[in-house]
């Protein structure tokens, strides 16, 4: 997995994930968004269009890190949801929890800082 961070504002940065959101790498996911809200920020864009994979483990891993976020008054939201983490998702009910747009820049502007 590589995680790429964007800070788009003091309070907002857009996180990039690539390869596989799994049982293996989801504990370096969860330090990673635990870093950037130490940095201030409080709404996260995460961008997974180029996810290949995501289990159960990298569910909780984003779950984790918007319950973190919550507590500070922020939110995340998810960005180019391909049809693997669609389905994990919807199958998960975590689709009704995660709101989901199309484009990074859709999400962005949906997430009020």
């Amino acid at each position: 997995m590589n995680i790429t961070v964007n800070t788009i504002a003091p309070t907002q940065a857009v996180v990039h994930v690539e390869g596989r959101l799994d049982a293996e790498t989801a504990d370096a996911f969860k330090f990673k968004t635990k870093e950037i809200a130490g940095t201030g920020a409080k709404y996260l864009t995460v961008d997974i269009g180029k996810l290949t994979f995501i289990d159960s483990s990298g569910l909780s891993a984003i779950i984790s890190a918007l319950k973190l976020l919550r507590q500070s008054g922020g939110s995340l939201n998810l960005a180019c949801v391909g049809p693997q983490a669609n389905t994990a998702l919807r199958l998960t009910m975590l689709d009704k929890v995660l709101t989901k747009f199309d484009t990074v820049d859709e999400a962005t502007k949906n997430l009020n800082p």
